[in-house]
């Protein structure tokens, strides 16, 4: 029996031993039957196994890599709670001393060894391997000839002002639509396909002036009558692109996607030269990893013409050239005014093109590159784990077929600190490709969910273990179940400081808070174990105006698009689960293949009684129709802002548009179940809160004070009820009182399951609970069958306001070396005291407690801390906290009279590196343009006080 066979949802499920002690060792890691006891699951949750562990992008900087380093590394990882790597080699970084080190050339004999040497080695310490794809992205090699390379079409046009005579000659016209990639292949070819004159302002295809003719004679002649016109030149580049920071053996032009042949290819390429030497890769690698499919706008292939007559029944040549706007790096459209002003009709028309287009070159990438790459990882018995999101996906559907899908959760600069509604991005880590990714898992039952997370080139050096939490919640907030660390770099400890860095996160032994990484690792460990063996519950179903955006603006490059449409889109599903909802998004094909009884409406495993359509403006008349049936079965939609009012696509468009208004029309026949809503301007969660008063759309737990900082998500698993709480303010503290339903609490009893240390608290009432949640702080509210356990006793976190220690002696082991010591009377953060403002490494402030009644001391409350804090009372360590309130148990620590106190604070490095003139890595990620930080706070600021 091959491991897909019963390789299922994240968790293996089976009734023998005997298969189970067959696996390979990640995936006896991730046994969970699905039956299994409430009792089980919770000691999964207290002791996860290797496979619910954190993994981490291993980058091979210039495929530079030693044996006996990788053998360090992986070491190295598993001492800090790492369970799997994701091999990617990747061009070496600049800026950088390569100590001399060679490059192993991919695929070559020597690069083999030192695969198979860290696949022996990973296996020795029970650490998954996954493989990307190529190198770098998107992923080519030097080998690749003509048709096999990335196409793009794009246009040039010149504006124009009659009468006059007018020539240009190619090299103009070719220049003008060259685009700014930013990894130009510098072999491209380029070639005029057409050039066509229109009026502008350009009303009706009629006004056309075909000059193509004249593209042989190498220049172009027009005699522009009185008024405005522009002159379109349509070009086809071959070869355009080459492999952003691929490693030596794999870069060069980069891999046409839409040509099925050069896909089986290059993958059979790969997988043969790996095989030829290591045998089957089911033996050492758990996926083959696919990176974003950031194409950079290719558009084209040999057949493109042919395939789209065939499936959209007209000629797409006329009108192609019309259909494009500027573009630029990535792909992104930087000027959508390029080209002529159109009239009203012929606006329809090329967004109706526009989306045809943008339709077919997905559904070509869908059955060429997709479904070939997910058979030949079936073909190898792997799993395949992919971004598959960028401008040529369907954002929902093309996780479809992935086993692993996955999203990206950047760390970037306000996160803890501000919750936009003007500009969503800000502060959410996630981005806003994750709940397609997510969502699309749970239509297809998976509950493994992959996340590139950590993402991180804001605030290098500078990201602490309490930002990092923050921002992996998010994550989890939007489905993640299994984060990959962005990333751990190939780097020898001897190379120059801070070593080899690609990218940050900078995960590395010099890191200030090495030494503590793994708690965040086993916290985030026991939260994968426990979702991984749970489906995240949703009853309501966003459809987002994904049709409406291809046809104005064209597919976007997700999941950093040049624009959001619309820009609102995420705040709606945020104001769902920051006031006790959840939902999911869907597709129109969602729509089309869901079953509408009983006031549901049914896909898969997921059941919806509500759909949001998000400014939809467009359907497909078959999508109109089932909405139709939808609602006269007693299921309900909210349209914001619009009613669907066309269809999409240019044939037959007005009897198809009649189709829609039609179904609409009868939809508006049910009041109560068919509703328009208008977005507010702002206050999106007061905004959902009033909705569901007014329609009674009943949350599944109520929540007394919704905040943007504060949100949920409910999982179930057998006989289990699971509530997720996340704040995600750096600052503030959120008491609120929460009220499941009884869904949740019939005959179950509720306990706090602290994901830190694998403990559980039972709490008295769960019906009504109180959480206090203090900044970047979560709580995992669970409810089950379990009865007897210890009861949950919150720590105090008013105290009694007088300072506990006046006096300090301070000492700075700096992580050059260097000690400095001195006296304080009054705590400061160090960036306000010029002295220590550079600061890095490890502040030790020792003063002395006198304490008149120990029986009366329970708590010592640090205060405001920046950084990582560790209490030792009398020469006893009381333990380490790295995020949120500083509140110790000072129990059997104190005695009456005097007691020493010492309190570790380990530093960010950033400061620091700015300082560092003369190394022109610390310069890059720490003080040049973009990255150009502020000053961090650093220490304890305070004040400490007895609680």
């Amino acid at each position: 029996m091959k491991r897909r066979t019963f390789l299922l949802n994240g968790s293996i499920i089976t009734t023998g031993t005997a298969i189970i002690s067959s696996l390979p060792s990640f995936a006896r890691d991730m046994v969970a039957p699905d039956k299994a006891a409430s009792s089980d699951l919770y000691a999964l949750f207290q002791d996860p196994s290797a496979g619910y562990r954190p993994f981490v992008r291993w980058w091979w900087n210039g495929d530079k890599v030693e044996k006996s380093e990788l053998s360090r590394e992986l070491r190295l990882l598993k001492d800090a709670g790492i369970g799997g790597v994701e091999i990617n080699p990747i061009k070496f970084p600049a800026r950088t001393d390569d100590m001399g080190k060679p490059s192993l050339r991919w695929l070559s004999d020597e690069w083999l060894d030192a695969l198979q040497h860290t696949f022996s080695e990973a296996k020795a310490l029970g650490i998954t391997c996954d493989l990307i794809v190529g190198s770098g992205w998107p992923f080519g090699a030097e080998y690749l000839e003509g048709e096999e390379r990335a196409q793009l079409v794009l246009i040039g046009t010149k504006k124009l002002e009659g009468k006059i005579d007018y020539e240009a000659s190619l090299f103009d016209l070719l220049k003008e639509a060259d685009p700014a990639v930013s990894s130009p292949y510098p072999r491209r070819k380029m070639e005029i396909l057409s050039v066509k004159l229109v009026p502008d302002p350009f009303t009706d295809m009629a006004q056309v002036k075909d000059l193509s003719h004249q593209i042989k004679s190498g220049y172009i002649t027009a005699t522009i009558p009185k008024g405005k016109y522009v002159l379109y030149a349509l070009v086809k580049i071959d070869g355009f692109l080459e492999v952003i920071n691929g490693a030596p053996g794999a870069d060069g032009p980069v891999l046409n996607h839409y040509d099925k042949a050069a896909v089986t290819k290059y993958l059979t390429h790969m997988s043969d030269g790996i095989q030829r030497k290591l045998g089957p890769l089911s033996k050492h690698i758990r996926a083959f990893f696919t990176d974003s499919m950031e194409l950079e706008g290719a558009n084209w292939t040999a057949d493109m013409l042919d395939e789209f007559k065939k499936r959209r029944g007209y000629d797409l040549m006329p009108y192609l050239p019309f259909t494009q706007f500027k573009v630029g790096s990535m792909g992104n459209i930087f000027d959508y005014g390029y080209g002529a002003e159109l009239g009203t009709e012929m606006k329809n028309t090329l967004q109706r093109v526009r989306y045809d287009f943008d339709l077919t070159k997905t559904e070509l990438l869908k059955e060429r590159f997709i479904d070939t790459f997910t058979k030949w990882c079936r073909d190898n018995n792997v799993k395949s784990r992919a971004q598959a999101y960028g401008r040529g996906y369907f954002p929902l559907e093309g996780s479809f077929d992935m086993d692993i899908p996955e999203s990206e959760t950047w760390i970037k600069a306000g996160i803890g600190k501000e919750m936009s509604e003007t500009d969503p991005r800000i502060g959410r880590g996630y981005t806003i490709i994750n709940k397609y990714v997510a969502s699309a898992a749970h239509l297809k039952g998976k509950r493994l969910i992959s996340c590139e997370e950590l993402t991180n080139t804001d605030v290098v050096f500078n990201e602490t273990l309490e930002l990092m939490k923050i921002t992996g919640d998010l994550s989890t907030i939007s489905g993640v179940t299994h984060p990959v660390f962005h990333g751990f770099n190939y780097s020898p400890p001897d190379a120059p400081f801070p070593g080899w860095v690609r990218y940050g996160c900078y995960l590395n032994e010099r890191n200030t808070y090495w030494p503590y990484f793994k708690y965040f690792n086993d916290y985030k460990a026991r939260i994968s174990a426990l979702l991984q063996q749970a489906d995240m519950f949703a009853d309501i179903a966003v459809l987002p105006p994904v049709a409406d955006m291809w046809s104005i603006y064209g597919a976007q490059n997700e999941p950093f698009p040049s624009l959001a449409y619309p820009t609102h889109l995420s705040l709606v599903w945020e104001a769902m689960h920051q006031n006790g909802n959840a939902c999911d998004y869907v597709s129109e094909t969602v729509i089309r293949d869901a079953e509408m009884n009983n006031g549901q409406m049914t896909y898969g495993p997921r059941k919806y009684h509500t759909l949001f359509l998000v400014q939809v403006d467009s359907l497909e008349p078959a999508t109109a129709e089932k909405l139709l049936l939808f609602v006269q079965n007693g299921g309900r939609i909210f349209c914001l802002d619009t009613y669907p009012n066309k269809s999409l696509g240019l044939t037959n468009y007005q009897q198809r548009d009649n189709q829609v208004k039609t179904a609409v029309e009868k939809m508006k026949t049910f009041p109560d179940r068919f509703i328009l809503l208008t977005k507010p301007e702002k206050e999106f969660i007061q905004w959902y809160k009033d909705i569901q008063t007014k329609y009674s759309i009943t949350p599944y737990v109520r929540i007394s004070k919704p905040d943007r900082f504060l949100t949920q998500v409910r999982y179930q698993a057998k006989g289990t009820e699971i509530l997720y709480f996340t704040n995600s303010s750096l600052d503030n503290t959120h008491l609120i009182d929460i009220s499941p339903n009884e869904q949740i609490t019939k005959g179950k009893q509720a306990w706090i399951w602290d994901a830190e240390t694998g403990e559980r608290f039972k709490l008295e009432n769960s019906k009504q609970i109180t959480l206090d949640l203090g900044p970047a702080d979560s709580v995992l509210v669970v409810f089950d069958n379990n009865k007897k356990g210890k009861v949950f006793k919150p720590k105090p976190t008013s105290s009694n306001n007088n300072t506990a220690i006046n006096n300090w002696t301070v000492e700075f082991q700096h992580i050059n070396g260097t000690n400095k010591k001195t006296s304080i009377t009054a705590l400061k953060d160090l960036k306000d005291i010029p002295e220590f403002v550079s600061f890095s490494g490890t502040a030790i402030y020792r003063g002395n407690l006198n304490v008149a009644d120990k029986a009366k001391t329970e708590y010592l409350n640090l205060g405001k801390v920046y950084g990582i804090s560790e209490l030792i009372v009398n020469g006893k360590s009381l333990g380490i906290q790295w995020y949120g309130r500083r509140i110790y148990p000072l129990k059997g620590a104190i005695k009456d009279g005097d007691n020493t106190v010492e309190i570790k604070i380990i530093t960010t490095m950033g400061n620091y590196m700015k300082t560092l003139k003369d190394n022109a890595v610390a310069q890059y990620w720490t003080n040049e343009r973009r990255k150009d930080q502020p000053i961090q706070s650093m220490g304890l600021v305070g004040p400490v006080t007895l609680a």
